[in-house]
């Protein structure tokens, strides 16, 4: 793990203004013109006094000033900032630069070696990986319980257990996964033979996402070390507990020569990204992507950009009701408490059926998480203060909080806010403008279950589309006419744990793809080759092109040469 130095003055440490009751100091500078450094007393508060939030995605730019004041006008305990400027910053700046640069200056010499195209040194890492998981599994739980207070069981199955998944499998198949593929070749090359060999990009930069810290950042490097890569994972400095591990962790088991972990910010990643890559993965929202296609666009890099967006459910009156509640609860508060690209956004369904649809998404809620849900121990927090108060200023707003059914109890300290079901918000509620990531869920109506067309193809094209229904009309027309990264008919998320299964965005969504196969696809490039020999060498190939020549060579292009 390579470290940027800078050195917080006597019981201060660095802070961002996403960086929430985290006391250790990091190890690199905040330089960016859009991220002053602070020096701040170790508490637990939110700056919104950088434009930090607007680059880091975080926030809508024309959201960000409402965002702010409803912030400061809170009680973050007492706390005073004081800017690094001057040449000073210039320096770290440019130390960051340098460090980032050397990185892959070292890892571009362990590529051009040779040394990760062996299936060997593949087999090796996969196996290491797999062997990390296996024996650090306690310590990966519990990191991710300091980060987002993710439940046990939860982070086994959504994060421990799908990167063991993903490992089995790229070690299972790697061996095909590596051969050449044949491929047919024409009358015009005759005599020839044809192949496609999957080749290793080079040096790949994977930038993971907070929501889930471990797998997002291991699945993709799975991924990036089976196509032959070398790779720097810059994990989310949102998660910090698991950021620290993932550096640890990786540094003992991996090959630090051809795999590193970077730990950093807004100034980290943007040195990162000035660099030139082979490919960029990508996970998190669509501001900070845009900053990434832009900076890859520089390079021509190609990227893989997995991004959200507001995934619809749509909830047709013929269904198994209970079954149908207890998915839509599996796919927004089992996940996450609604914090997962994947999960449920909002639901339409026709006007008669919504308080029947309510009712028993209440019943099961209950079930699940007690009458109390806030002291539920089955329900992640909110990542940090800036996500809690981005959510409770989607539920304030005017127009949008004497909607709300079911729950809406909030507990700040605790960075909790029970689940929470509205109906009928407005079109043009926050609420309804960005995605949520939260535990809070919109059900619209319409009068008929058809009309939930028209609203899912108002909006950007979402990473998920569900729907619950046994018309089988209705199931087609949805597979067809709604555009979505990926659809689910009568569940959620779970198309995400099917390796077969390409899993990426479209439009808004994303761009690429991976997982399973396509994982090894994604950082590897199809190299066509053909083969011939000295033999069957035509002379009406070549010039001078008589009329006879002329004739031959047209019948032969064409497929013709008996005619």
């Amino acid at each position: 793990m390579r470290r940027f130095p800078v050195t917080p003055k006597q019981g201060c440490s660095v802070v961002t203004g996403l960086q929430l009751g985290d006391n250790r100091a990091f190890t690199y500078p905040f330089t960016s013109k859009t991220a002053q450094i602070h020096l701040s007393f170790p508490y637990s508060f939110i700056s919104f006094n950088s434009p930090y939030l607007l680059l880091q995605g975080q926030i809508p730019r024309n959201r960000y000033e409402i965002y702010r004041k409803k912030a400061v006008a809170k009680d973050f305990g007492p706390w005073k900032t004081l800017p690094i400027m001057g040449e000073e910053e210039k320096q770290q700046k440019f130390g960051v630069e340098e460090e980032a640069a050397l990185v892959v200056k070292e890892l571009r010499k362990s590529f051009r070696s040779g040394k990760t195209k062996s299936y060997e040194w593949r087999v090796s890492q996969l196996q290491s990986i797999d062997k990390m998981v296996h024996e650090r599994e306690k310590e990966i739980t519990e990191a991710l319980y300091k980060d987002l207070s993710k439940p046990e069981i939860e982070a086994f199955v959504s994060e421990i257990s799908m990167t063991k998944s993903s490992c089995k499998l790229a070690l299972r198949e790697l061996k095909r996964w590596m051969t050449p593929e044949e491929a047919k070749t024409s009358l015009t090359t005759f005599p020839s033979s044809a192949e496609i060999v999957p080749e290793p990009l080079g040096v790949v930069l994977v930038i993971s996402s907070w929501n889930y810290p471990f797998l997002l950042s291991i699945d993709p490097v799975i991924g990036a070390i089976a196509a032959g890569n070398t790779v720097v994972l810059k994990p989310s400095e949102t998660a910090p507990a698991t950021s620290t591990l993932l550096a640890k962790l990786l540094k003992e088991y991996l090959d630090q020569s051809t795999i590193r972990v970077v730990e950093g910010a807004v100034a980290v990643t943007s040195a990162l990204l000035d660099q030139k890559w082979d490919k960029i993965l990508f996970t998190g929202g669509g501001k900070v992507g845009r900053i990434v296609l832009t900076a890859a666009a520089k390079h021509l890099t190609p990227v893989v950009l997995e991004l959200g967006g507001k995934c619809p459910a749509v909830v047709d009156s013929n269904v198994n009701l209970q079954v149908a509640a207890r998915r839509i609860i599996a796919g927004k508060w089992a996940c996450n408490n609604g914090q997962a690209c994947v999960g449920v956004d909002y639901v339409i369904t026709t006007k008669d059926f919504a308080p029947k649809l309510i009712d028993s998404l209440r019943n099961e809620l209950e079930e699940f998480f007690g009458k109390d849900p806030m002291e539920s121990r089955d329900l992640s927090r909110i990542v940090n203060s800036f996500h809690f108060t981005r959510l409770a200023t989607l539920l304030n707003e005017d127009k949008v909080s004497d909607k709300i059914v079911l729950g809406g109890q909030r507990n700040e300290n605790q960075l909790k806010i029970a689940p929470t079901i509205l109906l009928d918000v407005p079109e043009d509620s926050l609420i309804m403008q960005e995605e949520i990531f939260g535990p809070l869920l919109p059900i619209l109506t319409v009068e008929n279950i058809e009309d939930s067309f028209d609203v899912i193809c108002s909006k950007p094209k979402p990473l998920a589309a569900y729907c619950f229904t046994n018309d089988q009309q209705l199931k087609k027309k949805f597979v067809q006419n709604i555009p979505a990264g990926g659809v689910l008919i009568n569940d959620t998320v779970l198309h995400s744990t099917v390796s077969s299964l390409p899993f990426g965005g479209v439009g808004e969504s994303g761009m690429g793809y991976y997982h399973g196969k396509f994982s090894f696809d994604a950082f590897s490039h199809k190299k066509a080759v053909l083969y011939r020999s000295f033999d069957g060498d035509s002379s009406i190939r070549y010039p001078p092109y008589t009329p006879r020549r002329q004739r031959l060579l047209k019948a032969v292009i064409s497929g013709n040469i008996l005619g």
